[in-house]
């Protein structure tokens, strides 16, 4: 483990999730939802944190994981187990996401200037902010005027979600893209 190593935990808007920050990249410009346990060769960190019982979910971008857990469970329970995990894992020196993880395709065909025009707003001004609470906002499609996402991480399940997406992800692209009428989650 590299010697300078730091780790620190940070709430989220949903009480079953922790973000949990890192001083190393863990997936520099890629992000991965995991809901269920997966092999080592799709994302090594997701198989040690699915190995604690209780995990039920596991969200991996930039340089933190966002862990989510059993409602029934406290959190208690799951820290030594989840901050050793990710130990384990950050002194193994394996990527977050392994050679057989595949982003899928979210949009077929080419990107328009509408299209793109939205994906520069969700890059630039809403996956930050969405971020520091330990989630993202996926880009999934646009057809209609209608913008479909994904809210993952600790965006998943938070009962604030759906006001965020609304009062905040939506008005802003209304704001910068004219041809978006709506935003929702898929």
């Amino acid at each position: 483990m590299d010697p300078d190593f730091r780790m620190h935990a940070e709430r989220t808007p949903n009480p079953h999730s922790v973000k949990w920050v890192l001083s190393q990249p863990l997936a520099p410009g890629r992000a991965a939802q995991f809901d269920a346990p997966v092999a080592a060769a799709v994302s090594p960190l997701a198989e040690r944190l699915f190995a604690v019982p209780g995990v039920t979910g596991v969200f991996v971008t930039g340089n933190f994981v966002t862990v989510t857990k059993d409602t029934d469970l406290d959190w208690q329970d799951l820290a030594d187990k989840v901050v050793l995990a990710i130990k384990e894992f950050a002194a193994s020196g394996e990527p977050a996401l392994g050679p057989e993880y595949a982003e899928g395709d979210v949009e077929a065909g080419s990107e328009d200037s509408v299209v793109a025009r939205i994906r520069e707003v969700l890059e630039r001004e809403v996956r930050p902010a969405v971020e520091m609470d330990g989630g993202d906002v996926v880009f999934v499609g646009f057809e209609d005027g209608q913008v479909r996402v994904s809210l993952v991480g600790a965006c998943a399940g938070c009962p604030s979600s759906s006001i965020t997406l609304r009062l905040a992800v939506e008005a802003r692209l209304k704001e910068a893209v004219p041809e978006v009428r709506e935003v929702v989650s898929v």
